[in-house]
């Protein structure tokens, strides 16, 4: 691998990963409105001013980019991919009483406080976003092989979410990921939404109907449309959230991928200003470590 693709990867890992955290921090001024209320309020949503139901500062990011860069430490601290420590990381993120926490992500955390359980049972109602909305560096730490990405996106995402519809949608957006992190454009990425569709038809997307509530399939649905329907970076993210609903994780999941698929350059100034700067620059940081740590690196660098 030459130095230009090295430059190319960790730059749209980067962009993944800030776009999540645009996403997010965009999103939360319109979680759970509806989208006559944002135009009402807003007209159109298209700047990062804080505010909604949370009553975040702008620039401040929610549980999506929180718990994504709880995953990512407790790898990086740990030197490889580690369960448990993901586990532990996560009990202390809950114990520092963060702004949100999903109800099905709080009983999971929580059971393995109590008990040390690893994976919860399948449970008809675990097909939220709550496994989705950490992806970012799941699929970065996995760059490269797609069995392990497979198995760190199961294991993470069992840890609070079991259902066969989040695992699809989460394996759908790690591999997205890891396409467009490596240069794809968006017919390879929509090739894969078309794989996870012919698997799941409820993910079908063409007849899109407005839905972006904490299912993962309305989730996903919202994102894919505005992906293939937008012309970069910053169109595709004011479409999501201003759909509402659960409009962080909707801005979160289009943000890590769109980021991706545009690179660095497409993530807007103004917006990156607004972003809080320990954010910011924690995962400008961990980025690169995170790639050090995938199959695509070798014990001194880049492999061929």
């Amino acid at each position: 691998m030459n130095s230009t693709d090295q430059q190319m990867i960790h730059s749209r890992s980067r962009a993944a990963f800030l776009g999540l955290a645009l996403g997010d921090a965009l999103g939360a001024t319109t979680e759970f409105m509806l989208p006559a209320e944002i135009r009402s309020s807003y007209q159109i949503h298209n700047r990062i001013i804080g505010g909604g139901w949370l009553g975040i500062k702008a620039g401040q990011v929610t549980d999506d980019t929180e718990m994504s860069l709880a995953l990512a430490h407790a790898v990086l601290d740990a030197g490889a991919w580690n369960l448990q420590q993901i586990a532990d990381y996560f009990v202390a993120w809950m114990r520092s009483k963060p702004i949100d926490i999903g109800a099905t992500v709080r009983k999971g955390i929580r059971t393995y406080l109590h008990n040390g359980t690893l994976e919860m049972p399948f449970n008809e109602w675990d097909a939220g976003n709550g496994a989705a909305m950490r992806m970012c560096p799941v699929a970065l730490l996995s760059y490269g092989n797609s069995e392990l990405l497979k198995r760190y996106t199961l294991e993470q995402a069992h840890l609070t979410h079991h259902h066969p519809l989040s695992d699809a949608g989460c394996l759908c957006i790690g591999k997205m990921l890891h396409a467009a992190v490596a240069g794809a454009d968006r017919f390879a990425l929509h090739e894969l939404t078309r794989e996870l569709v012919r698997q799941h038809p409820n993910f079908r997307f063409n007849n899109y109907n407005g839905q972006a509530s904490g299912y993962i399939v309305d989730t996903l649905r919202t994102v894919f449309h505005f992906l293939f329907t937008t012309a970069d970076f910053e169109e595709c993210l004011v479409g999501v959230v201003n759909q509402g609903g659960d409009a962080d994780t909707t801005g979160a999941i289009a943000g890590m991928i769109a980021g991706a698929l545009y690179g660095e350059g497409s993530l807007p100034r103004h917006w990156m200003k607004k972003l809080n700067r320990t954010v910011r620059t924690d995962i400008e940081l961990i980025t690169p470590r995170l790639l050090t740590l995938a199959p695509a690196f070798d014990q001194t660098g880049w492999s061929s």
